[in-house]
């Protein structure tokens, strides 16, 4: 957490270690019941594979400097929508770099997580990319709170129609 109580706190909470045996049994019990309702996994893709291929941009040590102390990655559409910028954008629009707009959208992201909750809703104004505007338009981001691959808490940032 970024120094707040509220933010995500019940999932936060969900991740202390209890008594090993009571969790193991719990997890084989959980473990079980899904494998009755559902059938073996076939396929899984991690939080990490999905780092590696490029489909969540990991932005944790800026969030971090942003106050996050959970991982913080973005989503591929979110940081091509709010992030990205090439000299060439520059050259066409107006002058602005992806350390600028990262940091703009993970410190609206902060201000907006004080209100606690899973899942947040925050707004920011950024220029779009492509043609030859330059005025700030209005974008509406959600970050979510869950479990990462080892059930830790991470926090993922995207476009509003993502999940």
């Amino acid at each position: 957490m970024y120094g707040h109580p509220d933010l995500f706190a019940q999932h936060a909470a969900a991740f202390k270690p209890t008594q090993e045996s009571t969790m193991q049994t719990q997890t084989n019990d959980t473990a079980a019941d899904l494998i009755e309702i559902f059938g073996e996994v076939i396929s899984s893709y991690t939080r990490t594979q999905a780092i590696d291929d490029g489909m969540l941009v990991d932005v944790s040590h800026t969030a971090q400097e942003a106050g996050f102390s959970f991982p913080v990655a973005l989503t591929r559409a979110a940081w091509s929508d709010c992030v990205e910028w090439s000299e060439g954008d520059s050259k066409r629009q107006t002058y602005q770099d992806e350390s600028g707009r990262l940091w703009d959208v993970l410190w609206m992201a902060s201000r907006a997580a004080r209100h606690g909750g899973q899942e947040i809703r925050f707004q920011l104004y950024r220029v779009p990319r492509g043609g030859r505007g330059v005025r700030p338009r209005l974008v509406t981001l959600k970050a979510i709170c869950g479990a990462g691959d080892e059930g830790e808490p991470v926090i993922t940032i995207m476009l509003p129609t993502e999940d």
